[in-house]
């Protein structure tokens, strides 16, 4: 975890700029979102839309994580190691893990500070907050294994992350949207993280649980995949 987070201060170029494009877009936006919703609806979408979006173009750092070492031939060295796959994987992903969070926890406290949002309920926001980065991470480290250079983990975060965040409602109100984006809207993750972000600022437990449930249950499914990915037959970690 040092390891990964000295390489993170020695090149927090794009650690912060997903900490600071966030805040000028919220900003920016927000006043179209107020004139066509009103203050307190328009302030709510402005910064949900703002969190999944920006955390979704996020899975770069996760992502990046595991592609700079394989790219590095540094892959092979940490196999090598006594480290068990559990403490290599660890020390990859908490490191991220913080960033993700940090990263939201930045947004919502920005438009709490000045843009006048209050949640209903805090340990509800929290719990999707952490839900979410953990599907985020699984996510992420899904790309990283499967991603072959870093143009392509850079076009499949930029087009995946706007992709699973228009069809999830975030931008854009599903209920403006067309009847079919409705339809599939439900296998975004996007989607989920909208509506518990929705359900947790508005106070509804029962909401936010199941969407919790479904984001943990998500990230699980993409790290196991990334996990297999990375096993041989004999349950040793392979180069990729």
């Amino acid at each position: 975890m040092r390891h990964n987070l000295l390489l993170v201060r020695r090149e927090p170029g794009p650690i912060l700029s997903r900490m600071i494009l966030p805040l000028v877009f919220l900003t920016l936006l927000r006043p179209l979102y107020t004139a066509a919703q009103g203050p307190a609806a328009g302030t709510e979408q402005a910064v949900v839309g703002t969190v999944v979006t920006f955390s979704l173009l996020a899975l770069s750092i996760s992502g990046s994580a595991i592609l700079t070492e394989r790219l590095a031939r540094t892959w092979d060295r940490l196999r090598a190691s006594a480290a068990h796959p559990a403490e290599l994987f660890t020390g990859k992903a908490v490191p991220a893990f913080l960033a993700l969070l940090t990263q939201q926890a930045l947004i919502l406290g920005f438009a709490g500070a000045f843009l006048g949002l209050r949640p209903q309920h805090y340990g509800l926001l929290a719990a999707v907050l952490l839900s979410w980065s953990v599907t985020l991470l699984g996510l992420g480290t899904l790309l990283g294994v499967l991603a072959r250079s870093a143009g392509e983990l850079s076009a499949a975060y930029d087009i995946g992350g706007m992709l699973l965040s228009s069809l999830g409602g975030a931008l854009v109100p599903l209920s403006v949207l067309p009847h079919w984006v409705n339809v599939v809207a439900p296998i975004s993750p996007g989607y989920w993280a909208a509506h518990g972000l929705r359900a947790s600022l508005a106070g509804d437990t029962a909401a936010t649980v199941t969407t919790c449930a479904i984001l943990l249950a998500a990230g699980v499914v993409c790290a196991l995949a990334a996990a297999l990915r990375l096993r041989g037959r004999g349950s040793r970690l392979v180069a990729l």
